[in-house]
């Protein structure tokens, strides 16, 4: 009897560990990716072998493909919410990859998963570009070093979906917007590839860590993300810098720039929505699975760093949420809708690559050279600090007048609230007045932008006809609201164009009238 009473939980527990599921990429050692067909078969395949993932469909891309979602625990209210997406740009797919490992771990029940997977819900969507991912082809990212094959940057509708976010324009990213507002996530995890230098780092990340973003999400940022995972990733053999765009492409020396994310990219929207948002990008030039390992090995160092202190970000998240609502009773509250670079250097130790620099006897430019085999580490300036251009004090509500449509829907998809206006009323409120206009000279992601415009704002008493809108500010999405309703933040609506018809033209005089006229009024 003693005998079988030792034995039952070794039984038990090698009964309850099942053997973990090969992915599609490591059955061709990390050096393809699988197409979607082949992706979204493992993924069914894993929720058949556990209660604890759950796939959906959440939208239909352009060319007629199922957008899908994994959803990976429970939703309760006292858990953080994590939701990780990958393949916004098609071609930077190791999110993917890194991801489906995670679950075949989940399907299998590792004692490695479960340390998180009773306290925090993770939401994973594979392919967000799903389009893109599937126009595959060896040539899409010929500066990246794998995989085989990669999909493309942009849609089938040819926009990048990482410049969409606050307009909201692809169906795709309708499409995740409605899923962020189901979820309302905590941390919302984006994973890309770099671009650019070649440096001994295979992961870089980019949070925002400025006036936009609360300070209590700042404190949660650094505490957790930058003093207790980035540690730990340095001990499993990662290097780790802040994201790295060079002043100079040909002169590391001259350092690089925070140029501060706004609300179009997928980190500046977290923070719009008064959350945390953290970009990935491992190096572009780093092996596959190199890259598949460090995506992995980030976020399941997130997920146990969370599950380590159940509620602390949740309670940090609701806190946000409370803070906006009661700033609209402060009449002396403010929010930033510009920043711009402070123009103040910090010394950044750069663990880089030694290169050379030649004139080019083709393209006629510099062309500079990094030599992998010889590591350099040097100082350069790091301009990090990022400041203030404009603030704006948020009123109590906004006024919208019923036959803006396309922007009421553009609100309703962020889920702002909004509210009907029922009868003719007579109010007392800032205009602004909006004059000439400086329109791109391109478009940009498929819109006729205005770069500059004269903006000056005054009192009157108006009228507001029944069925116009009320955006009130005492709300969580207020920023969102602020963002794009305030003329001159950088991505209004007036800004991205929607607002275009207002300058022009429309009704005028016969030239024989307005002479008539003109000397009538000047007898």
């Amino acid at each position: 009897m003693k005998r079988s009473i030792l034995i039952l939980p070794i039984l038990l527990a090698s009964l309850a560990e099942a053997k973990r599921l090969e992915t599609p990429a490591e059955a061709e050692k990390l050096l393809r990716t699988p197409d979607a067909e082949a992706t979204f078969a493992f993924i069914d395949r894993l929720d058949a072998m556990s209660d604890r993932i759950a796939v959906q469909t959440f939208g239909t891309t352009p060319e007629g493909r199922a957008l899908k979602v994994v959803v990976v625990g429970e939703a309760k209210p006292d858990r953080e919410v994590v939701f990780v997406q990958a393949g916004i740009h098609a071609g930077e797919i190791e999110g993917k990859d890194a991801g489906l490992i995670l679950l075949s771990e989940v399907a299998a029940k590792d004692r490695r998963v479960l340390r998180w997977l009773d306290h925090v819900t993770l939401v994973f969507v594979p392919i967000f570009n799903l389009d893109g991912h599937e126009r595959r082809s060896m040539f899409n990212r010929i500066n990246q070093n794998g995989p085989v094959e990669m999909g493309w940057r942009a849609t089938s509708q040819r926009l990048n979906l990482n410049r969409d976010y606050i307009k909201a324009d692809a169906p795709e990213m309708r499409a995740l917007l409605g899923l962020i507002n189901q979820w309302n996530p905590d941390l919302l995890i984006d994973s890309h590839t770099t671009n650019g230098a070649d440096y001994q780092y295979d992961l870089t990340w980019s949070m925002d860590n400025d006036a936009t973003q609360h300070p209590r999400l700042r404190a949660w940022q650094n505490e957790v993300l930058v003093g207790r995972v980035q540690p730990r990733l340095e001990r499993e053999g990662h290097l780790i810098a802040p994201y790295i765009e060079l002043n100079d492409p040909v002169d590391p020396t001259k350092g690089f720039t925070n140029f501060g994310a706004g609300p179009r990219y997928s980190t500046g929207y977290a923070v719009a929505r008064g959350r945390v948002g953290l970009l990935l990008e491992t190096h572009m030039l780093k092996p596959y699975p190199v890259r598949v390992r460090a995506t992995y090995d980030v976020i399941a160092a997130i997920l146990d760093e969370i599950a380590a202190h159940p509620g602390q970000l949740r309670a940090a998240t609701r806190q946000v949420d409370a803070d906006t609502i009661a700033r609209a009773a402060d009449a002396a509250a403010t929010y930033p809708i510009q920043l711009a670079n402070a123009g103040i250097a910090e010394d950044f130790v750069f663990k880089g690559f030694d290169w050379t620099v030649a004139q080019s006897d083709i393209s006629g430019d510099r062309w500079i050279r990094y030599d992998p085999s010889k590591p350099k580490t040097f100082t350069v300036p790091f301009y990090r600090q990022v400041k203030i251009a404009q603030s704006v004090s948020p009123p109590a509500a906004y006024v919208i007048p019923a036959q803006w449509t396309r922007l009421v829907e553009r609100l309703q998809v962020h889920g702002v609230k909004l509210s009907r206006i029922e009868n003719d009323v007579r109010v007392k409120a800032d205009v602004s007045l909006l004059s000439n206009p400086q329109y791109a000279p391109a478009s940009f992601e498929g819109r006729i932008a205005i770069a500059a415009f004269a903006h000056r704002r005054e009192s009157r008493e108006m009228p507001v006809r029944a069925g116009s809108w009320l955006v009130p500010m005492d709300q969580p999405l207020a920023n969102v609201a602020l963002h794009i309703l305030e003329p001159d933040a950088p991505d209004s609506a007036v800004r991205w164009g929607d607002f275009n018809s207002i300058f022009e033209q429309r009704e005028y005089a016969d030239a024989r009238v307005a002479e008539q006229l003109a000397r009538d009024l000047m007898a």
